[in-house]
């Protein structure tokens, strides 16, 4: 397949030990081209879900980011790094662990919208400098906090000192800091001591293929794990335009509904199509001549 026909997206299952850039080159090679890019850093102990972007459908990334995520974590209790996981420098240590029913309430405190501080061992940028480079420097620097939304978080008790964590949260959560404030709620400190992430977006572990898989796989086989970019906008109504239309869409004009027949709220993302082919992302807006789709990121011309 040459390497403008490869499009799609393809969900990995990152195994622990490497990098989520490292798939990457990893997949660069598989699939013979550089248009490759993941949707969600995972740290290097961390498995699970890594949807990655094939092709044309690098250009989808700014939407598949935004996309919510569930962890599976294990949280251990008494524990403090300097990484806020179990890899870390240990800073403290803790014998007093409080019991079942103070964990779980201080779990369930953190469940709504909430304010969190970014760890220093972080790919976020200051002053042009990644939080991570500085951390390893022993330079520790001021982070303004972020506001996230941990939408369900259940805790199951595996041990005096170690909880199972299934969390639902918004993009840009670190699992590693809420174990973290979790256990300074409580007294004790935590840390992260495993994790694995089993849902991005509308993905999910089950859907996912690890590196060793795709690598004993022939070239067709790989190819045919690609999904089309359209199945990840399925939520998006689908709008087939006539070759006048589809023209002016590419060209960047508005396509005004009235013309179209169509009466998409303001706002509502939607799928171009001309015949068959999804060719870019629109979205309804008020313009002086009406109400009115325009393409905001197209994938072929």
């Amino acid at each position: 397949m040459s390497e403008s026909a490869v499009s799609g997206i393809l969900i990995v299952h990152k195994h622990a030990g490497v990098t989520s850039n490292d798939i990457v080159q990893k997949l660069r090679r598989l699939y013979g081209t550089r248009q490759v890019g993941h949707t969600g850093t995972l740290d290097p102990m961390a498995r699970g879900v890594l949807p990655v972007l094939i092709g044309r459908a690098v250009k989808a990334s700014d939407f598949i980011t935004a996309e919510n995520k569930r962890y599976t974590a294990e949280m251990k209790l008494g524990l403090e790094t300097d990484t806020e996981d179990i890899t870390g420098t240990v800073l403290k240590e803790c014998t007093q662990i409080p019991g079942k029913e103070a964990v779980l309430a201080a779990c369930a405190s953190f469940v709504g919208d909430i304010e969190q501080i970014p760890p220093m061992y972080s790919a976020l940028k200051v002053g042009g400098k990644k939080l991570v480079n500085l951390a390893r420097e022993g330079i520790t620097v001021e982070r303004q906090p972020r506001p996230i939304t941990i939408s369900a978080l259940d805790a199951q008790r595996l041990s005096e000192d170690i909880y199972r964590l299934d969390v639902r949260c918004s993009k840009g959560t670190y699992i590693r800091t809420l174990c973290a404030d979790i256990g300074k709620s409580l007294g004790c400190g935590a840390v992260m001591s495993a994790l694995i992430r089993t849902e991005s977006g509308p993905f999910s572990l089950d859907q996912a293929y690890t590196i060793a898989d795709l690598e004993a796989m022939t070239e067709t086989e790989r190819n045919e794990k690609l999904l089309p970019l359209e199945t990840y906008f399925e939520s998006c109504p689908a709008i087939h335009l006539p070759e006048f239309y589809a023209r002016l869409a590419r060209n960047g004009c508005e396509i005004y509904q009235s013309k179209i027949r169509t009466d998409i709220p303001t706002g509502t993302l939607v799928r171009l199509y001309r015949g068959s082919e999804f060719f870019a992302l629109g979205r309804a807006g008020d313009y002086p001549g009406g109400s009115a789709l325009k393409a905001v990121k197209i994938f072929s011309l």
